[in-house]
């Protein structure tokens, strides 16, 4: 333990062998940070020469960065989040969608396409195939038939999820999004229908979580790579 790198902040302590014990790297939750706190997390993993992936880092928080810091990051204002250091090259198997109602859920859905960039896992995104217009999802259905994962991002009475699930045999994660008029605004609405969906096998995560989601995707097509036969 005399050899752990020591934190720059006294109120962090970054597990840097997550990746080793679980297969996903540790990611820094921003929200609710100070601005020394993610200085400190950021230049921790500069000097060590890590890569980084920030989540929840809003527009106002990246700005007050210092300008070295700021100058590092690739950052990505929709999905609120910046990554530090290269990307790898993207697998493409397994095959992973992420599919929207509507265009309003581009932010939770750019989060969780940022979150498996990091992590090396290409995703084909699908948007505005809401159950409002069903034609816009039946025309998809063969392209999203093939896929191994999907990820699905809905609002207001979140029935894509469901009517999803009832037309693939991959698997399915459900992220009820803020979207909404009345009493469907804050997504409390979408996680309720989402959580009593009548279709079988649907995973649901927490409301606008696109780095839940994504981490459930990662652990899956993990397994899925243990599990295949050796070449």
């Amino acid at each position: 333990m005399s050899d752990r790198p020591k934190d720059g902040d006294p109120h962090v302590t970054f597990d840097r062998d997550r990746a080793a014990r679980i297969g996903i790297d540790e990611a820094a939750l921003c929200g609710h940070k100070t601005d020394a706190q993610v200085a400190a997390i950021i230049g921790d993993a500069v000097r060590e020469g890590r890569r980084l992936l920030l989540t929840r880092l809003d527009a106002a928080q990246h700005g007050r960065l210092p300008d070295d810091l700021r100058g590092a990051l690739d950052f990505c204002a929709l999905s609120r989040t910046a990554i530090l250091g290269p990307m790898p090259d993207l697998a493409t198997t397994p095959r992973i969608a992420l599919v929207s109602a509507g265009t309003s859920d581009a932010g939770p859905m750019a989060e969780a396409q940022r979150v498996l960039a990091f992590a090396g896992f290409d995703a084909t995104a699908i948007s505005d195939v809401g159950v409002a217009g069903l034609w816009r999802l039946l025309a998809r259905e063969e392209q999203l038939r093939a896929m191994d994962i999907i990820i699905v991002f809905a609002g207001m009475d979140a029935a894509l999820p469901s009517v999803l699930a009832g037309l693939v045999p991959g698997v399915v994660i459900g992220v009820p999004t803020s979207v909404g008029y009345g009493v469907a605004t804050g997504g409390r609405v979408a996680l309720d229908a989402m959580l009593a969906s009548c279709a079988a096998g649907v995973t649901v995560v927490n409301i606008d979580n696109g780095y839940g989601a994504a981490t459930a995707a990662l652990r899956t097509a993990n397994m899925m790579r243990r599990a295949a036969p050796a070449r």
